[in-house]
C-alpha cells in the first residue's frame, strides 16, 4: 500500500516521523513536502497530495499544518479525496468507519507526536462501515 505525506513547516517535523514510522510498517511513503521547517503555504502541498490520490496514484493519505484546517479544506476541492482531520483516536476511528476518510489529516500544533501516532495507528486498522454509512457516503462527491 501506498501512502502520501505532506505538510506545512507547522507539520515538518511530525510528517518526517510519521514517514519514517509509516515505512518501518511496511508501507510504500511518498513525501509532497514540504521539505524544511521555512515558513511556507500549505496549499502548495495538499493539492499535489489531493491530485495523487485523485488519480490513484497513491491509496491513502496523511498531511498536516497547524490546525489542520487548511489542509482539509484544500485537499477536500479535489474529486474523490475524503480528507477527515483528527485530534484523537475516536475521531480518527470513526471518520475511517462512518466517512471512508482516505486522508488523515493532523492538527500539528495541538496534539503531541505521541498522540498523533495514535490517532495514525487507529485511523489505518479502522475498517470501513458499510450500511447507512456507505449510503451516506456515495453523497459526498458532486456529480
Amino acid at each position: 500500500m501506498k501512502i502520501g505525506v505532506a505538510s506545512d513547516h507547522a507539520g515538518y517535523e511530525y510528517k518526517n516521523r510519521l514517514a519514517e514510522l509509516l515505512t518501518k510498517k511496511g508501507y510504500d511513503v511518498a513525501d509532497y513536502g514540504t521539505y524544511s521547517e521555512v515558513s511556507c503555504d500549505f496549499p502548495d502541498f495538499a493539492h499535489p497530495l489531493g491530485e495523487a490520490v485523485q488519480k490513484g496514484e497513491i491509496d491513502l493519505g496523511v498531511a498536516l499544518c497547524g490546525t489542520g484546517n487548511g489542509m482539509a479544506m484544500t485537499l477536500n476541492k479535489h474529486e474523490g479525496v475524503r480528507a477527515g482531520l483528527a485530534w484523537n483516536s475516536e475521531i480518527a476511528r470513526l471518520i475511517k468507519a462512518h466517512n471512508d476518510a482516505n486522508v488523515l489529516v493532523l492538527p500539528a500544533r495541538f496534539i503531541s507526536y505521541q498522540m498523533a501516532t495514535r490517532i495514525l495507528n487507529t485511523w489505518l486498522t479502522t475498517p470501513t462501515e458499510g450500511g447507512r454509512h456507505e449510503r451516506r457516503r456515495e453523497k459526498i462527491d458532486i456529480k
